[in-house]
């Protein structure tokens, strides 16, 4: 990897709008400017994100935040590349960021490089000064979000190999949509964490699938449906009270966390990392964070434990411009006249 840069990123796949500035090199990160805007009051009037509206609303936060960070003006002395986030994710939605970016490009003759937004992600926990002092490959990541739930070992920058992943439900799915059974809104695993402080992980017993399995693939849809006949069976006096609510948000989150764990833990002793990773913003939930620690101090001598810190753990810019910050040190860039979004991109 060449000389620092400072790289801008700009994020819209999703309910998320995020501009940052970066200044990165191989070894170190500094975040000049980061801002996100979320649309999540707007989508839980709908229980979950609507595209279109989700399209309509970035622009205009597209466009707000740009400002913010480069002037009126559009500055281009502020940064020497732009990456921006081309997939996954909703096909409109991610068209906002990436004309955003070509237009930049045009206009300030920066180069360009297309991130995936899943490795976006995983570069989240490289942003923190105190996990890049353990940086060392390989490394294995669990990436938990509301589509995603994957474990990758990365052997190198921009090197990845995909363990296993979810079959059907991801595990934020999964929060989200049995939060929304119960009618406690969206987005549901920030929820189901609140609730399930007070609750019995062992009130209610809730299946793991796929946990013995010998693959490391995840299957959340059949957790899901137990917790709906679980749920349908609980007379409307039951399903009120909030130590019930506790109680089965508690037994869900046990669950999810049980599996998540079993399999990291697994994929460990095979592929024998360095540091464990988790990211997305699934990764936010204090249970799963103890819960993993605590196998991971446990089982896995001499493993160490990397996580985002507030503010990098759900969709933001300034993962995406450390992963393009990867990608664009190394020598790469894209074409911005032939840049269209991928919404099925994987890794």
């Amino acid at each position: 990897m060449k000389k620092k840069m400072k790289v801008l990123g700009i994020e819209t796949s999703c309910d998320e709008t995020s501009v940052a500035i970066l200044e990165a090199s191989a070894s170190s990160v500094r975040v000049l400017h980061h801002e996100t805007a979320t649309q999540i009051p707007v989508h839980a009037l709908y229980g979950g994100v609507v595209p279109e509206i989700a399209a309509r609303l970035h622009v205009a936060e597209t466009v707000a935040l740009l400002d913010r960070a480069l002037g009126k003006d559009k500055q281009a002395d502020k940064f020497d590349a732009i990456a921006v986030t081309q997939g996954p994710g909703l096909a409109t939605a991610l068209r906002v960021g990436i004309e955003a970016a070509r237009t930049l490009a045009l206009v300030t003759k920066k180069p360009i490089i297309g991130v995936n937004h899943l490795e976006g992600h995983l570069a989240s926990a490289w942003l923190i000064p105190e996990n890049r002092k353990n940086w060392k490959f390989p490394i294995l990541a669990l990436l938990v979000s509301g589509g995603h739930s994957e474990l990758v070992l990365m052997k190198d920058f921009c090197s990845y190999k995909i363990l296993g992943r979810t079959r059907d439900d991801a595990a934020g799915e999964a929060f989200d949509k049995t939060a929304k059974l119960m009618g406690l809104g969206y987005p549901g695993g920030p929820i189901i964490s609140k609730l399930a402080e007070t609750g019995n992980p062992e009130a209610f017993k809730f299946p793991r699938p796929m946990i013995h399995d010998p693959s490391l693939d995840f299957s959340f849809s059949g957790l899901k449906t137990a917790v709906r006949q679980t749920w349908e069976k609980l007379p409307k006096s039951k399903q009120s009270q909030k130590k019930v609510q506790a109680d089965l948000c508690a037994s869900i989150q046990q669950a999810i966390t049980d599996v998540l764990v079993a399999k990291t833990i697994r994929a460990a002793e095979k592929y024998k990392p360095t540091a464990i990773c988790i990211v997305g913003g699934v990764s936010a939930n204090k249970h799963l964070q103890q819960c993993m620690r605590s196998q991971i101090r446990t089982q896995l001598k001499g493993v160490k434990m990397l996580k985002p810190s507030k503010g990098f753990y759900t969709d933001n810019a300034a993962m995406i411009a450390a992963a393009g910050a990867w990608h664009l040190l190394k020598g790469e860039k894209h074409d911005w006249r032939k840049m269209g979004p991928k919404p099925e991109l994987d890794l």
